[in-house]
């Protein structure tokens, strides 16, 4: 399936960028932290909608198997510019200063939540002495313990199993587990699987309990930057411009995806897509901006990113690590 599915992007991708040679666009390479779909909807926006072309701007996507990855790629020469946790980006500044820079917020709330069958949990406090299954790779079990003690709890206070990520659904559906780890962006995938079981879902997300930080974050080359400033500029402007569409249109959006990933259900890209607007677009957004990183919230995020993986909250200004200049005004 994933090879296909490689396959599929592959086409798409010399298609869309043949397209664009006879204009003599300027080519990026853009990095994707996983595998394609509703919550990475932009890149396609932009591509299937005709933003980058405008921009003169000819875009390959480069396929990505989790943040670490993605900022390996982007410091290495790889691509240019893509999508990463900052959190990811942050511990990698800590430990080895790599050359990369965020450029733009996407996700300025976590992702993370619980997910129970309604009934099972009233408050996101009654987590506590259930059953819990996550996947074993999820960025979600970084911040868990942290979670947990704004909750005032420890992790002994739950029982918890690491999973494949595809048995988390089924588990919760049959009562296998009393609770589960998911992003929001899975919403309506998990919401779909409960009422095929006749089933309701509560949903309890981490920020809830206080776990305010941003999260996915549109970050670039230190020397895409540094040696084609006007040509970042016109994609981060572009891809704002998708990011837009993508609010406003969310079944256009998942028609961008599907064209060149077929593969994917159009049911559920679109739901992803929905799913993520929130993340994106809300109160966080009306007040600081869209794609705006302000320096109170970016502070808060390395703290927890500090707290989780051990690191030296002073060894790291996490000013050091965005560029401002590059999002357009609103």
């Amino acid at each position: 399936m994933l090879k296909a599915l490689s396959k599929t992007l592959l086409s798409g991708f010399f298609a869309a960028s043949t397209l664009m040679v006879a204009h003599a666009a300027d080519k990026v390479v853009f990095q994707l932290d996983w595998l394609p779909g509703g919550d990475k909807s932009a890149i396609f926006i932009c591509i299937q909608q005709g933003f980058c072309a405008d921009a003169g701007l000819e875009i390959t996507i480069e396929s990505g198997r989790g943040s670490s990855e993605a900022i390996t790629k982007l410091a290495t020469g790889v691509s240019d510019i893509g999508i990463s946790g900052i959190g990811a980006l942050m511990a990698a500044r800590a430990n080895e200063d790599v050359p990369v820079t965020a450029v733009m917020s996407l996700f300025n709330k976590g992702p993370h939540a619980f997910y129970t069958v309604k009934g099972t949990m009233e408050t996101i406090e009654d987590v506590k002495g259930k059953t819990v299954a996550t996947s074993p790779f999820t960025e979600s079990n970084v911040y868990l313990p942290l979670v947990l003690m704004d909750l005032g709890m420890e992790e002994s206070d739950i029982t918890l199993n690491k999973v494949d990520p595809g048995a988390l659904g089924p588990m919760l559906m049959t009562g296998a587990t009393d609770v589960i780890i998911a992003w929001m962006t899975d919403l309506t995938r998990y919401t779909t699987q409960a009422a095929a079981a006749g089933k309701e879902l509560a949903v309890f997300p981490w920020s809830d309990a206080g776990l305010e930080l941003y999260s996915a974050s549109l970050v670039a080359s230190d020397a895409f930057l540094a040696e084609r400033p006007e040509v970042a500029r016109r994609f981060i402007a572009a891809y704002r411009r998708s990011l837009e569409f993508m609010r406003d249109n969310p079944a256009g959006a998942a028609e961008s995806v599907i064209a060149m990933v077929p593969e994917l259900s159009a049911e559920n890209v679109e739901g992803q897509v929905k799913d993520t607007i929130g993340l994106i677009f809300n109160e966080v957004t009306e007040k600081d901006g869209l794609g705006v990183f302000t320096p109170e919230r970016l502070q808060a995020t390395w703290k927890r990113v500090a707290a989780a993986q051990g690191l030296d909250e002073a060894g790291l200004d996490p000013e050091t690590l965005v560029d401002r200049s590059f999002v357009p005004e609103s």
